[in-house]
């Protein structure tokens, strides 16, 4: 089929049909999920590390002012072996005042006697509060926290005098106005996150989209090449795994494309070439059935010739098999196979044939040309080289067989006199079904396949076959080159 008529069939073929994928099975909806998740876990840190980071330098600034504060009035009123209510306020009147704090000082038993709020004064009562308790176990103590939308700290010292605990000193800030602050940077946080959240939906939506755009373009392609049209090929556009993966497809499809031409030249040629044999046997046995008038020596001589015909299908089936356990690579089990043998063995064969058509065979064999193959597939590839050899060859012409050794190389080489091979047909030589003279070869009771064969077969054991013309002169040179046995039995 031409260019044209496959244009033609690839425009008429119905576009297949499209599996829909439900979007949060689709691959689509995976890489919008990843990258979603990705974007809320780097927002969930810039929303609560920012914040932690400015809570502890606030709080760690405000324990640290305090307890100094604290400090400082304990350091003042450690002046006498006790603290009494007037002497705690004429000291405390004597310090500058603390703006925003609410300062108690206890006695030794925890009794408050000075309270600095106005509006809630527990002067006289007992403070029970777990700072001032550790103060007058002598510890200093601080402590911070953010509720209720204000900063809340708290720090207590004791109040010492040679090493003996009077009494302590407790301090308590409210303050509303930092606080307000960390709101306000936790309300803009917020709104940058919302921002940037639907922003990285839209674009994480048209990302995935473009992302799996070439992808659904592949699948596409696929399934336009599982309905058989193999000459669809992908755009790659880049130079991502993407673009590598279209180029890989392209490449798969066109080997498909010329797997599939050659299987349907190969049935093409191998019914044109059953079907001539098959009406040739049936002309002759109509031309015996409606003619009632046939003498004996003409049916004979029909007859004669249907079984030649027979022969030739018969040669072209089991060429068929040959071709076909080749293809499907049937267990073959390699053991060491002197071609020199093999080849003698072959060459006796034909010996009979290149004497009926007047061709002189000669060979010239060297010792230890051993090689690991089957012996049957080395004698299949021997037999189809001397034979062609033969058959093309002219009245009073010579095949000269050559069995040599040359560095890891062990080759079959077969010269002959005859009708050639001209230089243009020589690469198509091999082709299933090639023939170079049709006439001449169905003469010669050719199939157009043992060429075929004995090179697949050569390519098969690690070796291969090469044509030319003969150097001496008129004819064709084959040469049939396989990796050598070495010694210990490896190649």
């Amino acid at each position: 089929m031409d260019g044209r008529g496959q244009a033609a069939q690839s425009a008429k073929r119905p576009e297949p049909e499209r599996v829909r994928i439900p979007f949060r099975h689709s691959l689509q909806a995976k890489y919008a999920l990843t990258y979603l998740l990705v974007v809320a876990a780097i927002l969930i840190v810039m929303n609560t590390y920012p914040l932690l980071m400015a809570e502890n330098m606030v709080f760690t600034s405000k324990e640290s002012t305090l307890k100094r504060q604290a400090l400082v009035i304990g350091s003042a009123l450690a002046v006498s072996e006790t603290l009494t209510r007037e002497g705690v306020e004429q000291t405390m009147a004597l310090l500058e005042d603390v703006q925003g704090t609410r300062v108690l000082v206890t006695d030794e038993s925890g009794l408050i006697l000075y309270d600095s709020s106005t509006l809630d004064n527990r002067l006289g009562d007992y403070a029970l509060m777990g700072e001032v308790v550790a103060a007058l176990r002598g510890k200093d103590v601080s402590r911070a926290e953010f509720r209720d939308g204000a900063i809340r700290c708290r720090a207590a010292v004791p109040a010492m005098y040679n090493g003996h605990t009077l009494g302590a000193v407790y301090l308590y800030e409210y303050d509303s106005e930092q606080a307000q602050v960390l709101l306000t940077i936790q309300a803009n946080l917020r709104y940058i996150s919302i921002v940037i959240c639907a922003a990285a939906a839209v674009l994480v939506l048209l990302l995935s989209k473009a992302l799996t755009r070439n992808i659904g373009r592949l699948l596409s392609a696929m399934r336009r090449v599982r309905e058989g049209e193999y000459s669809h090929r992908v755009d790659s556009v880049g130079r991502d795994e993407m673009a590598q993966l279209a180029d890989e497809f392209n490449q798969l499809t066109g080997r498909l494309q010329t797997t599939e031409e050659a299987r349907r030249r190969f049935v093409s040629d191998a019914s044109h070439e059953l079907k001539t044999p098959l009406a040739s046997i049936r002309l002759l046995t109509d031309s015996i059935l409606q003619n009632d008038a046939v003498d004996m020596g003409t049916v004979r001589e029909f007859v004669a010739d249907i079984g030649e015909e027979a022969d030739r299908l018969t040669r072209i089936s089991e060429h068929l098999l040959a071709l076909t356990r080749l293809d499907a690579g049937a267990e073959r089990v390699p053991e060491p196979v002197e071609l020199g043998a093999v080849t003698d063995k072959v060459a006796h064969m034909l010996t009979p044939l290149a004497q009926a058509v007047g061709v002189k065979l000669n060979c010239r064999i060297a010792p230890a040309c051993a090689l690991t193959a089957t012996e049957d597939d080395i004698y299949q590839v021997a037999f189809n080289l001397i034979e062609n050899a033969i058959k093309y060859n002219v009245p009073g012409g010579r095949v000269d067989v050559t069995v040599r050794r040359l560095g890891g190389k062990v080759s079959l080489i077969v010269c002959d006199t005859g009708v050639g091979i001209p230089k243009e047909d020589m690469p198509k030589i091999f082709d299933r079904f090639y023939r170079v003279d049709k006439a001449r070869s169905r003469a010669a009771g050719g199939t157009g396949l043992g060429l075929s064969i004995a090179r697949d077969t050569a390519r098969l054991h690690g070796g291969d076959i090469k044509v030319g013309p003969n150097p001496a002169g008129r004819g064709a040179r084959f040469e049939a080159e396989f990796p050598a046995l070495k010694e210990g039995g490896r190649t």
